[in-house]
């Protein structure tokens, strides 16, 4: 019985004694800059898109930037594409960009997915998904909004409504 409760003591105060560990190291010593945060200037990138053009962060410097994260296999990411569509038809003349940034997947399969819902707005193929890691993003969709000065305003995670995405790209249009 003895035997037993130390065992059970001694396990016990193991795992705590690693939990502890681990908190410390996640906050002292692992790497602060590796995603991005509201107020922090957006990271430059430049990536390749579907029509092979090269889309660089830089060039959309003066506009604001949607920067949206997805795949063809998030549900969410497919129910927000059309209505980021719509917006897009909206706002781009406004001075808002989307880059729809797709994380890793094969051309054709997201070729497919673009041509199924009429998508005219630039997608980059991030294929080694180094933007993905550099914007610490984890959950798809995630969406950056980036102001005319290349800062980020707010980060949105989860799929949208055409409202939510209406607000948003209002909330980045640049001031005349």
């Amino acid at each position: 019985m003895k035997t037993r409760r130390l065992f059970i003591r001694t396990v016990t105060l193991l795992i705590m004694a690693v939990a502890i560990g681990y908190t410390f190291y996640s906050n002292f010593f692992s790497d602060a800059n590796a995603a991005v945060r509201v107020g922090d200037k957006a990271p430059n990138f430049a990536l390749t898109d579907l029509d092979g053009n090269e889309v660089e962060l830089e060039d959309y410097k003066g506009k604001g930037v949607f920067l949206n994260f997805w795949g063809t296999y998030c549900p969410p990411c497919e129910r927000e594409m059309p209505y980021m569509e719509n917006q897009y038809a909206i706002y781009k003349e406004q001075g808002v960009e989307i880059l729809a940034v797709n994380v890793g997947e094969p051309e054709l399969t997201v070729q497919r997915f673009v041509e199924r819902l009429n998508l005219t707005f630039p997608i980059p193929m991030d294929k080694g998904q180094q933007v993905l890691d550099r914007y610490g993003v984890i959950p798809l969709p995630t969406t950056f909004l980036i102001n005319a000065n290349g800062e980020i305003i707010n980060i949105i995670t989860g799929g949208m409504t055409e409202q939510a995405i209406a607000q948003y790209m209002e909330s980045i249009k640049p001031q005349e």
